[in-house]
């Protein structure tokens, strides 16, 4: 799969370039970037996804299913942009998925604002197909927010939680 920094690139090199359009397909993982005239952009279920031409790289960033409102993703990825200018470290997310703050409903969050988290440490679940995923801190230090709300979805790329580094 690739990384939100190579699709990025990829979005750039094809508006750069005035190419036609890439499409790349690697385990299962198909990405097609479009470089006609703007066009919506869409997600497919199956995991394909076409980005137009001239689409912002805050929207490319906050990609959503047909239907979805983009309102909240890009309001957390301006809230993210912003604490990460303030210094904190944005943990983002390594899958499309629905976000958990706790490992089942009745139980305690992995971790609130205001706690110290350690590299490694599980700071919460995003399930995707069926598959609960352990999202683990990549930074020593104290956990500012977390952007999403428990139960709901998340993009790839989308900004998960604040880290204000040690």
């Amino acid at each position: 799969m690739l990384t939100f920094e190579q699709i990025k690139e990829l979005i750039d090199l094809v508006c750069e370039r005035q190419l036609q359009g890439v499409e790349i397909e690697r385990s299962g993982f198909r990405l097609k970037i479009d470089g006609r005239p703007a066009e919506p952009v869409t997600v497919v279920a199956s995991g394909s996804m076409s980005v137009a031409q001239g689409v912002s790289s805050e929207a490319s960033a906050a990609l959503t299913p047909p239907g979805d409102s983009a309102a909240p993703v890009v309001e957390e990825a301006e809230e993210a942009a912003e604490a990460e200018l303030a210094g904190a470290h944005i943990l983002r997310s390594p899958i499309v998925g629905t976000f958990y703050t706790s490992p089942s409903p009745d139980a305690e969050p992995y971790v609130r604002a205001g706690d110290r988290v350690k590299r490694g440490q599980v700071l919460c679940i995003v399930e995707a197909m069926k598959l609960m995923n352990e999202i683990e801190s990549d930074e020593d230090g104290v956990v500012e927010k977390a952007f999403p709300k428990n139960a709901q979805p998340v993009e790839f790329g989308e900004p998960l939680f604040a880290i204000i580094p040690d």
